[in-house]
């Protein structure tokens, strides 16, 4: 049967205004945004509903966690139908902050940085990176193959009034890497991807989110080193594992 597109909206905004007032979790916001990309893939299909189920078993996902992650922001989807597709995205897309035009700015123009600033996934997102920065004066004025141009970081707050820059990313040594930090909250930017991997202090009202490949690999090590490690045929995403899971798995260990 057939369901009205003034049924569906009605169920997007009971959901918009049935949002529970608590703090969502940083693995939570990750899971929306892989919910998000599957989504995004189905609706590319042409698939206009999907369950709980469906999405879990499609995408190799958790039904429970799903039903229980979207259940943070309201009620969605109708009995016996699923979830709307292109309503859902809509809605997730918003949770997100993804309605509306980042402008980044990466501070190292080094490989690093270069290879952030050329990544051609970032075209299909929110995000667009409009600045590089870097200290070394035989980089600066240079443009990417994508016609980024590599500033003078001491003219980082400047352009990031200039540009609108929202959000940056440090790709420089560790060692000066909360220096950098420093500069970027200074210049009034409150959202920052860390690639350096050192420890860093931002303060109150900044979120630092840190990538760090040494870490990642040295824990794939781990798993690599486990007598048992050659049986195991299916990983567990962080992102989706639940806390049961967790402790089941502690359990056996």
């Amino acid at each position: 049967m057939e369901v009205s597109r003034s049924y569906r909206c009605g169920v997007i905004l009971s959901a918009t205004r049935a949002m529970k007032k608590e703090k969502i979790s940083e693995l939570t916001t990750n899971r929306l945004s892989v919910y998000l990309r599957c989504l995004n893939e189905l609706a590319a299909a042409g698939i206009r509903t999907v369950s709980s189920q469906e999405l879990a078993e499609q995408f190799n996902l958790n039904s429970a966690q799903i039903r229980k992650d979207l259940g943070y922001f309201g009620e969605f989807g109708v009995r016996g139908t699923g979830y709307f597709i292109d309503d859902l995205r809509s809605h997730l897309t918003k949770i997100l902050g993804l309605d509306q035009p980042h402008r980044v700015g990466i501070v190292g123009a080094g490989r690093l940085g270069r290879a952030l600033a050329n990544y051609n996934g970032l075209e299909k997102s929110a995000f667009t990176v409009v600045a590089l920065f870097d200290n070394d004066t035989s980089k600066i004025g240079e443009r990417t193959r994508n016609g980024i141009e590599v500033f003078d970081v001491k003219q980082i707050a400047k352009v990031v009034r200039d540009e609108s820059i929202d959000v940056a990313v440090i790709a420089v040594p560790a060692r000066i890497a909360q220096k950098v930090l420093n500069q970027v909250m200074a210049a009034g930017v409150k959202a920052i991807l860390n690639f350096a991997p050192a420890p860093l202090t931002s303060r109150l009202g900044v979120k630092v989110k840190t990538v760090d490949l040494t870490t990642s690999l040295q824990s794939l090590s781990y798993f690599l080193a486990q007598p048992d490690a050659a049986h195991v045929t299916k990983g567990v995403d962080e992102t989706t594992e639940t806390a049961a899971t967790r402790s089941r798995r502690t359990r056996e260990l």
